[in-house]
């Protein structure tokens, strides 16, 4: 794949925040021209942590100082073992901020990006960014995923004017950062296939110009997992130019909704609870990408059993019957996460996607009268969930629970408790409101279903 530079100019349109992208090799070279473009006669500051300074955030510096700018001593988050997304972090960066008045840079991938995006927000003032691994899509993405008060959310503030990513720096990364941006790039699969979901039903309507972004590239850019793997800058290309033009559509739909689904819903669940975070160990963070890997199996393997069903026979009385009260959801939402820092924030987000009698009755009539169309239109969006494994597998993604860490208890109850915390409509709330989830989701872990052979190869292991 090559890069198309009419396309991101196509996407730069549809931004509103991000003016500026340029990828390719060695433009590295380029960041003092592109940042001059993008913030005139501004000072600059690289904020970076210690390795990705080394990595690239001297060589910055040292081009934008060649060019004749001030540029600021850097600011280097140091000391700890592995830097989080907290907002702690957050605060201190904008304490440091606030004593001048230099546009950030930074310098780095999914965690420093977001500290500095949220970080300049509250300073109110742009930053540009320099990509050190192609590890997700955050990069131009209109918000930044925070930890605060142990939830982790996203937080509003614009993307960065202009991002830099050179395919000399993204192919020296470490292995696991691109495999785990292969894996948040596949994910948009099944993203795609909850928003076609949402669209029919009347939730949310799919805005073509920027379904077009994401889904245009995609199966071209994730259709090289082993060449990937082997460092082909080609492949690399594809990929973060995937990944970017991912984050480009969120600016453009203000939501997150293209390129997220109930896929980082299964991910953002394991992250409030601290799945893969061990402060006292040595190995690094499971990252956001590898969560959502087997978060994107899961979600395919869903989609086959909730496709099986006839749902043009729906009885819409019988489901609307079954329907609970508001009280008994919230009683629900509270024992699922009972005594946890999630547990109110679960029942805001679920009240949030409760709907009364009138609505519910109108959307299994829709469902009903559509499903056909949909069904049709859910095959051809989705591949398999086999080979949705097998290539997760190619770019060396975890794709089975225990590979994560999780065991067959936890895992299989989060296909119910990840539908509390969020509001966005996917399939998991389809099944829900039909009534088939709990069905579905015993079919995939009966024996002979999806996850029982796997489950029990895992254990064999």
């Amino acid at each position: 794949m090559t890069l198309d530079e009419g396309r991101i100019r196509e996407a730069l349109r549809e931004a509103t925040d991000t003016k500026d992208v340029v990828i390719g090799e060695e433009v590295l070279d380029s960041v003092a021209e592109v940042f001059e473009h993008s913030f005139g006669d501004s000072a600059a500051i690289v904020v970076a942590d210690e390795h990705t300074l080394q990595v690239a955030g001297n060589a910055v510096g040292g081009r934008l100082e060649a060019s004749g700018r001030e540029v600021m001593a850097p600011f280097v988050f140091a000391g700890e073992p592995t830097l989080h997304a907290d907002y702690e972090n957050v605060e201190t960066l904008t304490q440091s901020l606030s004593d001048h008045r230099a546009a950030p840079v930074a310098v780095g991938s999914g965690t420093i990006n977001d500290i500095v995006k949220r970080a300049s927000h509250e300073c109110e003032r742009p930053y540009m960014n320099v990509a050190t691994a192609a590890s997700m899509d955050g990069y131009t993405s209109f918000g930044a995923s925070i930890t605060k008060d142990g939830f982790k959310q996203t937080m509003e503030c614009p993307a960065p004017r202009a991002v830099v990513a050179d395919l000399a720096v993204l192919t020296t990364a470490p292995a696991r950062m691109t495999s785990s941006g292969y894996g948040d790039l596949l994910a948009k699969i099944t993203a795609g296939a909850d928003w076609i979901v949402a669209d029919a039903l009347g939730v949310e309507p799919i805005k073509p110009e920027v379904w077009s972004l994401v889904q245009g590239p995609l199966r071209e850019a994730t259709g090289r997992p082993a060449d990937l793997r082997a460092g082909d800058p080609r492949a690399m290309e594809g990929l973060i130019e995937g990944l970017i033009m991912s984050g480009l559509a969120m600016q453009g739909a203000s939501s997150s909704r293209p390129a997220s689904g109930a896929e980082h819903q299964f991910s953002h669940l394991w992250e409030m609870e601290g799945l893969g975070q061990d402060p006292e160990g040595d190995e690094p963070p499971l990252s956001h990408g590898f969560k959502v890997a087997v978060g994107t199996v899961s979600i395919a393997a869903l989609y086959e059993r909730v496709l099986a069903r006839d749902f043009t026979t729906l009885d819409t009385e019988a489901a609307m019957c079954a329907w609970p009260a508001w009280d008994q959801v919230e009683r629900r939402v509270r024992d699922a996460f009972a005594g946890t820092p999630v547990e109110d924030a679960a029942v805001t987000e679920s009240r949030a996607n409760s709907v009364g009698d009138a609505t519910l009755s109108q959307r299994l009539d829709l469902l009903r009268e559509r499903w056909s169309d949909l069904r049709d239109r859910l095959r051809e969006q989705l591949i398999p969930a086999d080979q949705v494994q097998a290539q997760l597998s190619d770019a060396e993604c975890p794709t089975t629970p225990a590979e994560i860490g999780l065991n067959a208890e936890r895992f299989r109850a989060t296909f119910d408790r990840a539908r509390m915390i969020r509001r966005r409509y996917t399939i998991l709330d389809l099944a829900n409101e039909t009534g088939v989830l709990e069905d579905c989701v015993e079919e995939l872990f009966a024996d002979g279903g999806f996850w029982a052979t796997r489950l029990h190869s895992a254990r064999g292991a």
